[in-house]
């Protein structure tokens, strides 16, 4: 059971692969993890080190997973933050070149392109995004925000959601996993997770916490990742994973922490080393 994820990474805090690898590897899947940036943390902080790399690297490094044989035993190939148009590009082409030498490599596209009304990467990623990533993914994973950019379509309930869901699912039979959801319908106080797969949904609600830290999504996408390369069914693997999720939550809450916390709380009478 390998998957290969392909996003950024930060010396503290929990984004792309930095909040995905520890909770794939603790569902008992190996990672073959690839950076498309080093940063020392995500933006919220005043300070920002580190830079996005340079797509000769990245290229360089998915060569290496292909040289050794890593695409031939993925279950699953995750894409994420992906840093530059440059690297967009090269990422493409290894998903294209992944999928034709694995027919059995399922492809988990997360398009990290904004939120909250707000676009945070260059229109040469979207473009990227659209053309090449979306139509080659199995398995799609944007909050609504994206989804409603990617798809052209405004979602206030579910036919606009199914119809969002499909525009992006147009060239082959995607499904699609829209998570930070507020529908019409939604009931007050609650946020959903919700799966589209042949035009039928599934829906998660989830009490909506007064927190919002940063790498949820991320979490959630690694965690469904490591769940379909164990060969758990899509509905199950999502449901399983708000649960945990949501857990995650709940406990980065009682911390107190900006970041999530990703491991349990220490037992009582012990330092809280954050």
């Amino acid at each position: 059971m390998l998957v290969i994820s392909i996003q950024s990474q930060v010396v503290h805090g929990h984004v792309g692969n930095s909040a995905a690898v520890h909770a794939m590897q603790a569902e008992g899947v190996n990672v073959a993890a690839v950076p498309t940036t080093l940063l020392s943390n995500h933006p919220r902080y005043p300070t920002l080190r580190g830079r996005v790399l340079d797509a000769e690297l990245v290229a360089d490094l998915l060569r290496g997973v292909e040289e050794r044989d890593l695409v031939d035993e993925a279950a699953v190939l995750v894409t994420g933050y992906l840093g530059s148009p440059d690297n967009a590009v090269v990422i493409a082409d290894f998903v294209e070149r992944a999928l034709l030498r694995n027919a059995r490599l399922l492809y988990l596209c997360d398009p990290v392109t904004g939120d909250d009304g707000r676009v945070y990467v260059a229109d040469g990623i979207l473009d990227v995004v659209r053309r090449r990533l979306l139509p080659a993914a199995h398995l799609v994973t944007p909050n609504q925000f994206e989804l409603e950019l990617l798809s052209g379509v405004k979602i206030t309930d579910t036919e606009g959601l199914r119809a969002a869901a499909a525009a992006l699912g147009a060239q082959r039979r995607t499904d699609v996993v829209a998570t930070g959801c507020t529908l019409v319908d939604t009931p007050s106080g609650q946020v959903e997770t919700i799966l589209c797969a042949d035009g039928r949904l599934s829906r998660f609600a989830t009490p909506r916490l007064p927190i919002r830290p940063y790498g949820t999504g991320d979490l959630l996408t690694g965690l469904i990742a490591a769940h379909l390369a164990k060969g758990t069914a899509v509905e199950t693997a999502v449901r399983l994973v708000v649960e945990t999720v949501f857990a995650v939550l709940v406990r980065t809450q009682a911390a107190g922490t900006t970041e999530m916390r990703l491991v349990p709380l220490p037992a009582s009478g012990t330092q809280d080393p954050d």
